[in-house]
């Protein structure tokens, strides 16, 4: 039976892309983590450094290889273990609540919403500190997520409090 909507299905479809868009990043996240766990920081910058010779050799000033590589080279063990266990534990959180949305759990949605809007926070102040575009962006998509899971949450639950007949 479908679900959808009349005037909505586009909206919906855009925010089940949204939310599988997001899963996949809690599994490339969970993934990360994993990496972090199994691979030592000097393994780790061994492979920045063979990854952006070219690069260099070529254009010594290349920004993205020397970020890359300046961050592998600042990377201890104590800083790997926190990485691994941030990315685990936010991948995982992640994939649980998408999973949960995309079942229509009405007790994911704020769940979903609040850990947006935790990490939302978390961003703005990493784009204080060291602004990036690319946090700028995924701050961006996230807020787009929390507009867009609240406006089902509560289409759903209007849905829920409807009588069936």
């Amino acid at each position: 039976m479908e679900k959808t909507r009349p005037g909505t299905g586009a909206l919906d479809r855009t925010f089940r892309v949204s939310l599988i868009l997001k899963g996949l990043d809690g599994v490339l996240e969970l993934i990360g983590g994993l990496l972090l766990l199994l691979v030592t920081p000097e393994q780790i910058g061994a492979l920045a450094r063979f990854l952006t010779q070219h690069e260099l050799a070529q254009d010594p000033h290349d920004v993205v290889a020397n970020s890359l590589l300046h961050l592998t080279a600042n990377l201890s063990g104590s800083a790997s273990l926190f990485g691994a266990v941030y990315l685990l534990l936010h991948g995982a959180v992640k994939i649980v609540l998408v999973w949960a949305v995309l079942k229509e759990k009405l007790w994911a949605y704020p769940w979903m919403i609040a850990f947006l809007l935790v990490f939302i926070a978390y961003q703005a102040y990493r784009i204080s500190v060291a602004f990036s575009w690319g946090m700028v962006l995924l701050t961006a998509f996230d807020i787009f997520i929390v507009w867009i899971t609240w406006h089902e949450y509560r289409l759903r639950r209007a849905q829920s409090r409807m009588p069936v007949g």
